[in-house]
């Protein structure tokens, strides 16, 4: 807001005005029936993959595994740009 026609400018947010500070509570412990519970029948995960869960209020939520293993997986349901300042940049080329 605020800025002329023609403006060129970088801005920088860091994480507490962006997506916030990485939260260690979220990353969990899922057990192997929650995962299949939320998963196709031959589903096959690997390392870094985005899994969808469904919470108990009906809401979405995702996760991203960083182990799994024949008991259950370990997900860190941060946002992946927790933690991490955003840069962005804009060119104003019009007011309407």
């Amino acid at each position: 807001m605020g800025l002329p026609e023609g403006a060129h400018r970088t801005f920088e947010l860091p994480p507490d005005k962006a997506f916030g500070s990485r939260n260690p509570e979220l990353i969990q412990r899922v057990s192997r029936a929650t995962l299949d519970e939320n998963s196709p029948p031959d589903a096959e995960y690997k390392i870094g993959d985005l899994v969808n869960f469904t919470a108990p209020s009906g809401g979405r939520f995702a996760g991203v595994l960083r182990e799994i293993d024949a008991h259950g997986a370990l997900f860190d349901f941060n946002h992946p740009l927790a933690g991490q300042s955003v840069r962005f940049e804009v060119n104003i080329i019009g007011i309407l």
